[in-house]
């Protein structure tokens, strides 16, 4: 009887923590997905004394493989970055040098790499603990990828990027949603879309 009254207590414990698990997950996902769709509305709405958008879209896609340095440039990048991050109090501001200069070296636009963060982890808010991941590289499942820096992370992401994505000819957000986050609906290339064009 005692025995059969633990495996009872034991397994109510179980299915409670693995509920508790589930729902915080879900919670974690559903405020990520709600911040990047306020920070949507935010970028995409016109300003209040502003009678359009504060950009024009068009249905042209963005390219990420041509792409060429100019050194007069690179500070205006910097800077950008640096603002954008600041903006959305993302850690990366400190980084901002980093990713234009990693961007250079495996020859893609230096907007990339904020974008798809921004898109994952709105700016590396919302990411799994002591992870660096703010890109959401090889996380899926239990699975997550750890990096011991921003650095190491950014230069990781960089260079799978550009072999396993830009090298094969997936040059704009759609063509790289569809190995990036292949059950996406539109709204991964979308969102990346808009946040390329608030960092133009």
């Amino acid at each position: 009887m005692l025995q059969k009254l633990l495996i009872l207590v034991f397994t109510f414990i179980l299915l409670t923590s693995f509920n508790l698990f589930i729902g915080i997950n879900m919670i974690n996902r559903n405020n990520r997905l709600a911040s990047t769709e306020r920070i949507l509305n935010e970028i995409t709405s016109p300003l209040p004394d502003s009678p359009q958008n504060t950009y024009t879209f068009t249905s042209a896609p963005f390219v990420m493989g041509a792409y060429t340095t100019k050194a007069e440039i690179a500070d205006a990048r910097g800077v950008n970055l640096r603002t954008f991050f600041r903006k959305y109090n993302s850690p990366l501001y400190d980084y901002a040098d980093f990713i234009v200069e990693t961007s250079d070296k495996y020859k893609f636009d230096y907007r990339l790499l904020p974008a798809i963060a921004m898109q994952e982890s709105n700016l590396c808010r919302v990411i799994p603990d002591n992870s660096h991941n703010c890109w959401g590289w090889g996380i899926y499942g239990e699975t997550v990828t750890r990096f011991d820096s921003y650095e190491e992370a950014i230069e990781a992401v960089a260079k799978g990027l550009k072999k396993n994505y830009i090298d094969k000819g997936l040059v704009t957000a759609s063509a790289i949603m569809s190995k990036y986050n292949p059950s996406s609906n539109g709204s991964w290339a979308h969102g990346v879309n808009v946040f390329l064009k608030a960092l133009e």
